[in-house]
C-alpha cells in the first residue's frame, strides 16, 4: 500500500501540469531547438495540444521559439535556477554565523532575499527564550517597504523602480507605523543608502523592530539581507556593529570583496 501511495504522489493529479512537464523534460533533453511535430510524437500529444501548451509556455518565458514551429527551453527556467543556487549557497554561507550571532543577541537572527516585491525569509536563527510571539516561519513573506531588509533593497532601486513598486503595490500597510507615502518612503531609503543599514520600527508588527545590514556577492551585488528582530524595547544599537560584521563575513564567503567595490 505504502508503494502505490507514492507512485500516486509522484504524479501530478491535474493532467495539464503532467503534460507540461512531458514536453519540458522533452525539450530538456536536446541542445537544440526541436520541432513541434518531433514534440507531438515523442509525447503522444496531438499537435494541436502540444502547441497550446507551449504557447502557453512561452508566455511565461519557460519555452521559446527561435523559428516557426520549433521550441527550446527559456531563459526564466535559468533565473529561477540561479534564484535557487543563490538561496542555497547564501544559506550555507550565513548558517554558523547567524548562530553565532544569535548566541550574542539571544534574539531571532534573519536570513532574506527578494523576491519581486516582497522579502521571502530562508534561514533563522533563534530560540524560544526571545520572547516574541510572532515569528515569521522560513519561507514566509512580507512587502519590501515594511521590512528592514526590504528597504535594503528599494535603497538600491532607481528613482523609476521604486515609483513603479510604489504604484503597483500601493505601499499597503499593516501598523499605524507603516510607510504608506511615497515621499516617506524616499526619505527612510535616502537614510538607508547613506549609512549601509535600514530599520523597521514596528512596521510589520506591532511590538517588533528589527535592523538589517546587506549581503553581497562576488559581483558586490546586494542578494541577501541579515537581520535581528527584537521585542520593541529590547532592540539594543550596541548590536549594530556585530550585525555589519557579520553580513560583511558571510558577503567575502561568497567572494565579495571591497576593493573591488571601490575600483
Amino acid at each position: 500500500m505504502k508503494n502505490s501511495d507514492t507512485s500516486t504522489l509522484a504524479t501530478p493529479t491535474v493532467q495539464v501540469i503532467g503534460r507540461m512537464f512531458t514536453l519540458l523534460e522533452i525539450l530538456a533533453g536536446r541542445e537544440e531547438s526541436v520541432s513541434l511535430k518531433e514534440i507531438s510524437e515523442k509525447s503522444g500529444l496531438h499537435p494541436s495540444t502540444a502547441h497550446r501548451i507551449l504557447n502557453d509556455l512561452a508566455t511565461g518565458r519557460f519555452v521559446e521559439r527561435p523559428a516557426a514551429g520549433s521550441y527550446r527551453l527559456g531563459m526564466r527556467l535559468l533565473e529561477l535556477g540561479n534564484l535557487v543556487k543563490a538561496r542555497l549557497s547564501v544559506r550555507d554561507a550565513a548558517l554558523i554565523p547567524m548562530r553565532e550571532l544569535h548566541k550574542l543577541t539571544q534574539q531571532p537572527v534573519n536570513l532574506s532575499m527578494r523576491q519581486g516585491d516582497e522579502i521571502v525569509y530562508v534561514e533563522r536563527a533563534y530560540s524560544e527564550r526571545s520572547g516574541m510571539q510572532v515569528v515569521r516561519a522560513i519561507g514566509g513573506h512580507a512587502p519590501l517597504h515594511l521590512t528592514s531588509v526590504g528597504k535594503l533593497f528599494l535603497a538600491f532601486d532607481d528613482p523609476q523602480r521604486l515609483r513603479s513598486y510604489a504604484t503597483r503595490t500601493g505601499l499597503p500597510g499593516h501598523t499605524r507605523n507603516s510607510i504608506t507615502q511615497l515621499t516617506a518612503l524616499e526619505r527612510e531609503l535616502s537614510k538607508a543608502r547613506q549609512l549601509g543599514i535600514a530599520r523597521d520600527n514596528e512596521e510589520l508588527e506591532l511590538g517588533v523592530r528589527c535592523m538589517a545590514a546587506g549581503i553581497y556577492d562576488d559581483q558586490n551585488k546586494l542578494i541577501a539581507g541579515l537581520s535581528i528582530s527584537a521585542p520593541a524595547d529590547r532592540l539594543d544599537e550596541s548590536w549594530l556593529p556585530k550585525l555589519q560584521a557579520t553580513a560583511h563575513e558571510i558577503s567575502v564567503g561568497l567572494g565579495y570583496s571591497q576593493e573591488r567595490k571601490k575600483s
